[in-house]
């Protein structure tokens, strides 16, 4: 069996790497008779978009020798790519996916059902036009879209899974919006599978001293973070940035490969993140840690997931800037329990079991049809 992972695959951020890398490795852990890829499907103007990003160059947080560290991480991401995806040829259709002839197509993690995002919004994200028997939508987000004027198009595209799953309670609502289905909740792919050690120098000299990590906390008024840094540096410890940099940071870590920025998660004493996957890879390494979101996106996949395991708020506050320890006993049952029933869905569906949730009443009131 051929089986093709359609995701957010080319985009040059850490956790957008680490659950396209998760997937395909789980993937192959459960099927190792099968082939398994990375559809290499390219939306030109999701890459450019993605890749001027990194040429911005802030002059209150940045220098011209940070500046040059940090164009160098498309290339860096893109070396990754190529190292550890097993990637079909460039493909920029639905014509073209079909013709690599898959006999399943799995479509997430990440917010691929984002049809507010207009730089990557693609109706094949939605299963539209895909020959494939198997089609399997693993924990796909609709990041800030709240499921209230979905595109037509978008409604009749999503009778075509096989399989139906959700990251998030508002992407388990947009399903029941348009399908009349609650499908059932899974977990992150960086959950199923261990992101491997790295030791190496520049690990070693980053983590030399205890250090607080931070990982774009968009928007944070400047005088609260040097208010955090202040007290890092008093505790004794170093602020390093998980592939960001800021004149306040003690060191420079921009030009880290996805499994060295993970590795600093590993060995950090506290954490400080405005992302969804910053959040993800602290639960991962049982870090405490506190949240700067600004990004409405970020804020209702962040929210949706401490909600999922019961941690409750870790907003960074102005007083008392660390929250309270987590019970990471407790929020690991659950951890546990979704990893096994995330499984056993993966395992089900690209088998080809027709999984699509329970039936609500709500498709009554919605006026659409209910899958069969």
């Amino acid at each position: 069996m051929k089986i093709g992972i359609i995701t957010h695959h080319c985009i040059n951020n850490y956790g957008a790497f680490l659950q396209g890398w998760a997937l395909q490795e789980k993937l192959k852990a459960l099927f190792p008779q099968d082939e398994v890829y990375i559809i290499n499907y390219i939306i030109p103007k999701q890459n450019i978009i993605n890749i001027g990003g990194f040429f911005r160059y802030y002059p209150g947080r940045e220098t011209p020798v940070s500046w040059l560290n940090k164009v160098k991480q498309p290339s860096i991401f893109a070396k990754a790519r190529k190292d550890y995806y097993n990637m079909t040829r460039p493909v920029y259709s639905t014509a073209q996916i079909n013709s690599l002839d898959m006999d399943c197509i799995v479509i997430g993690s990440d917010e691929v059902w984002n049809y507010l995002d207009t730089k990557g919004y693609s109706l094949v994200k939605f299963s539209a036009g895909l020959k494939a028997k198997t089609i399997v939508a693993y924990a796909p987000s609709v990041g800030k879209s709240t499921g209230a004027d979905v595109p037509e198009d978008v409604k009749i595209a999503m009778h075509g899974f096989t399989a139906l799953s959700a990251r998030d309670a508002n992407t388990q609502a947009m399903c029941r919006e348009i399908l009349g289905t609650e499908p059932m909740m899974v977990c992150d792919p960086t959950f199923l599978t261990p992101t491997p050690e790295v030791d190496n120098e520049k690990i070693r000299r980053l983590t030399k001293r205890p250090y607080i990590l931070f990982y774009y906390c968009n928007g944070i008024e400047r005088a609260l973070k040097e208010k955090i840094i202040s007290a890092a540096h008093k505790k004794g410890y170093n602020v390093l940035g998980g592939g960001e940099y800021d004149k306040l940071y003690s060191d420079m870590a921009l030009d880290l490969t996805p499994f060295e920025w993970a590795q600093l998660f590993r060995k950090a004493e506290y954490v400080y993140t405005g992302t969804f996957h910053g959040v993800v890879f602290s639960i991962l390494n049982k870090k405490d840690f506190a949240v700067y979101a600004s990004i409405e996106s970020r804020v209702k996949k962040i929210e949706a997931l401490l909600a999922q395991f019961g941690i409750g708020n870790r907003d960074i506050v102005r007083e008392g800037i660390e929250n309270e320890p987590i019970d990471y006993d407790r929020v690991y049952r659950k951890i546990n329990r979704l990893r096994a029933d995330s499984e056993d869905y993966l395992l089900r569906a690209v088998n080809g079991e027709i999984i699509r949730g329970e039936s609500t009443d709500d498709k009554k009131q919605s006026g659409f049809e209910v899958l069969p």
